[in-house]
């Protein structure tokens, strides 16, 4: 299911996996946008993965790009369109990081 270089740098590195899944209290956009007060990163990027796929907001010319909708907009910094790729970086802003 993961993709090969993201299995290597889990393995060489668990602490990756362990930012990726702990459970982080969140913001009040996005908890409005998840449905949750809590959610992991990954989770919260499934979310929003699915609520593209749901609603059908992949440019049909292009499916690299995402054309926002309002909802989808107030937790991606008002980006009217989204690159796939600027996904995972605009949805870790909503996830401090914590001190050592």
């Amino acid at each position: 299911m993961l993709p090969q270089r993201l299995k290597k740098a889990i393995t060489d590195n668990p602490k990756k996996l362990a930012n990726l899944i702990d459970l982080v209290n969140l913001p009040s956009t996005v908890r409005e946008f998840v449905g949750q007060s809590q959610i992991s990163r990954l989770g919260c990027f499934m979310r929003v993965w699915s609520y593209i796929k749901q609603n059908n907001l992949q440019d049909p010319n292009n499916k690299n790009i995402v054309n926002c909708d309002e909802k989808l907009r107030s937790i991606l910094l008002g980006k009217p369109r989204v690159e796939l790729a600027e996904l995972p970086a605009l949805i870790k802003l909503h996830f401090p990081k914590e001190p050592k």
